[in-house]
């Protein structure tokens, strides 16, 4: 038991600093809405990790294979990523100009929930991701649904205050924040999040042979 804990927590560690669409948007809901935004932003995400989790354990390796016949899922995916990052790039911040600095803008706790539900399911990577650990993860904890909860557990609670650290971190910046900061900050998430869904087209349009479940497992147990 301790054996899985202590493999769980470096995992959960490196998890917490993958550089992802919701890493860029964590640290900007943050800096913008404040820490209990960004809390329930991060809460929605992790929930998501756990229904993905949930589907990889009891789909497994058959569900990873569905998933490289459907290289649409990919475009589907980046393309609601990509609407998304343009709408955030386009959409004009409300400032009051008078204002040298800003205080955090209200924030819908539930509404941000969903977003983070909501970016984190459409990313199909992240699902994939998920398949490929549990199916390499699974075997060395004799596939006993203790120890893959302890694991699982521990690997989402590291994550998660891994996460809350980057958000009392990110959150010191509000001072500094100006209109115009808000907006390039804004503005650059968008891009990122642009950038991220083309990848994910991308990816959708790629020859199946390098879709294949077998690959995907290979490069996550490197």
């Amino acid at each position: 038991m301790l054996e899985d804990i202590q493999a769980a927590i470096p995992l959960g560690f490196l998890l917490a600093f993958m550089i992802g669409p919701v890493f860029f948007i964590l640290l900007e809901t943050s800096v913008i809405k404040g820490f209990r935004a960004a809390v329930a932003f991060d809460l929605g995400v992790v929930f998501s990790d756990i229904l993905f989790i949930l589907l990889a354990y009891f789909s497994s390796y058959q569900l990873l294979e569905n998933l490289s016949n459907q290289p649409g899922l990919y475009i589907f995916g980046g393309t609601l990523l990509a609407a998304y990052g343009t709408i955030i790039f386009f959409k004009k911040t409300k400032t009051t100009h008078h204002k040298s600095k800003i205080s955090p803008e209200k924030a819908n706790l539930l509404e941000l929930f969903v977003k983070g539900f909501f970016l984190n399911g459409i990313n199909v990577g992240v699902l994939v991701f998920w398949l490929g650990l549990v199916i390499v993860i699974g075997p060395s904890l004799d596939g006993k649904p203790k120890r893959v909860l302890l694991f699982f557990s521990t690997l989402l609670i590291t994550y998660f205050i891994i996460d809350l650290l980057k958000i009392a971190l990110s959150k010191r910046l509000q001072r500094q924040l100006t209109p115009h900061i808000v907006l390039n900050v804004k503005k650059a998430v968008g891009a990122v999040i642009v950038v991220f869904g083309m990848v994910l087209i991308a990816k959708g349009f790629l020859p199946k042979e390098q879709l294949n479940p077998s690959e995907i497992i290979k490069e996550i147990g490197q």
